[in-house]
């Protein structure tokens, strides 16, 4: 009996355990429905391959550290240095020794759909996590560089365990634990990239919250980020809490 192209699909593409045999045979099936399928299959297989690779290469200085006896290993990532408005975020995670996510990165280079769905899993599978902000008054009073700082030393005290060694993007901690600082560390290690994001999802949500509070900014789109909308808007309407009077352009447009 000749198998329908619909049930090859669901064979080939709806399931993570392929025959491996079957699809040698369909390779010899002349219907183009067929041939159309396989290419399907080898294009989503070869970017499983990819994927399997990238967090390979993304494990190893949690792998190497493993080994050297550390245990609670901390990814820490911020978002919010650069906008004029919102808080700076940061986020620490401790991840089980065999997480694995495939797809998992810098969250920049993720779809706000893909982060949103990534940061369910990393919240359901992390041995524990902490998210901090500092708010535009205070980064006022600190500038952004300590704001930062002080963000991420408070998600790092925010864990439930405390943490033997840190991975941290491009930044240097003044607290009294072995750290490992990696230049676009979110895009070397997946336990930064983890940490990136539940910074930049709790981040977006926190801005459209205050997106319903000043819904004339349009502080959804842009997050707080300098955009033509948004300065146009603070010309207008003036500043709020939520803006960071240290940032040019913002004590440019209030004292003119």
């Amino acid at each position: 009996m000749t198998v329908s192209i619909k049930q090859l699909e669901e064979e080939l593409l709806g399931r993570e355990e392929i025959d491996e045999t079957m699809v040698e045979r369909l390779r010899k099936d002349e219907r183009k429905g067929v041939q159309k399928l396989l290419k399907r299959y080898d294009s989503m297989k070869q970017k499983t391959i990819e994927l399997e690779n990238m967090h390979k290469e993304m494990s190893q200085y949690e792998k190497a550290l493993h080994k050297e006896g550390y245990v609670h290993i901390a990814g820490l990532d911020e978002v919010g240095r650069g906008p004029l408005a919102g808080p700076v975020v940061a986020a620490a995670v401790i991840l089980p020794h065999d997480f694995k996510l495939l797809g998992l990165t810098d969250s920049k280079k993720l779809s706000k759909e893909k982060r949103e769905a990534f940061y369910d899993v990393i919240v359901e599978q992390a041995i524990c996590y902490s998210v901090a902000m500092v708010h535009a008054a205070e980064i006022d009073e600190l500038n952004i560089y300590e704001s930062t700082k002080v963000a991420m030393s408070n998600a790092v005290k925010g864990l439930t365990y405390m943490p033997d060694h840190l991975l941290l993007d491009a930044m240097k901690l003044d607290l009294t634990i072995s750290q490992t600082s990696l230049i676009k560390g979110d895009q070397k290690s997946i336990t930064i990239a983890a940490s990136s994001v539940l910074a930049k999802v709790t981040r977006d949500r926190y801005m459209e919250e205050v997106d319903r509070q000043f819904p004339h900014y349009g502080f959804k789109s842009h997050v707080g980020y300098g955009t033509r909308e948004h300065l146009g808007a603070i010309s207008k309407l003036g500043i709020t809490k939520e803006h960071r009077k240290s940032f040019k352009p913002i004590g440019e447009l209030i004292s003119s």
